[in-house]
């Protein structure tokens, strides 16, 4: 039986508690925009490994939205200056999952670390209007799929219902990818897209998702990134 096709056990969360979740520590499930799945978020990593059930050290992604973040961030990936708009365009405006090489492993804050492995660091970009109230509370959150391990990523509210206990909220929004209308128009939802950018700003595509496939391929979508970008970044 697909995950969207048992009865959930109750009913979603609304903005305020999920909010007030996020505020105690507690993992939660949130919606994105068409193509994306949705995603866990906590405000430690061992809350949102915890809710997929795995491993507690298990790296995970750093959400990238907080501009106080991402200008700590600056600092700490090993990237050329000019380099610095695309990577906060491929976040703000591609919605990708992007790795960074990172300049000093061994002088990392503490929390990066639980996002950085074999010296990358993993973040992920997307930062959709209607969550705003909620994010903007939280400079740093840590982030993955919305999936146990051996399911796909949670496509809809009625799918992160299924998929997770009741200590896991899951936020609803009224016109969101719950809703029945939303479902039956909305394209197929996927993960994200991760590219990893290198230290001359090549970009490589590191794992298929959402946005390279909607645009034809691997190939097809970094040369899309290479003509929409103004940084010079080279492709392969």
């Amino acid at each position: 039986m697909n995950p969207s096709e048992e009865a959930p056990s109750r009913a979603p969360a609304t903005l305020p508690q999920a909010r007030r979740a996020l505020r105690r520590g507690t993992a939660v499930v949130l919606p994105n925009p068409p193509p994306l799945t949705h995603v866990v978020t906590a405000t430690t990593p061992i809350a949102v490994n915890e809710a997929k059930r795995r491993p507690s050290g298990q790296p995970v992604a750093l959400w990238a939205h907080h501009r106080d973040t991402l200008d700590a961030l600056t600092g700490l990936w090993d990237l050329a200056s000019r380099h610095r708009t695309t990577v906060l365009r491929l976040l703000a405006e591609e919605h990708l999952t992007v790795l960074l090489p990172v300049r000093s492993p061994g002088t990392l804050p503490s929390w990066l670390e639980p996002a950085v492995k074999d010296g990358w660091m993993l973040l992920f970009g997307a930062r959709w209007q209607p969550l705003h109230p909620l994010l903007d509370e939280h400079p740093v959150l840590y982030v993955s799929s919305a999936n146990r391990t051996g399911r796909p990523p949670a496509a809809d509210t009625g799918d992160a219902l299924a998929m997770f206990p009741p200590t896991v909220p899951v936020l609803h929004l009224p016109d969101g990818p719950g809703h029945p209308h939303a479902r039956a128009c909305a394209p197929v939802r996927r993960a994200t897209t991760t590219v990893r950018v290198l230290p001359d700003g090549e970009l490589r595509l590191h794992r298929h998702g959402a946005q390279d496939h909607a645009s034809g391929g691997p190939e097809d979508y970094l040369r899309l990134l290479s003509t929409r970008y103004t940084d010079p970044t080279r492709v392969v």
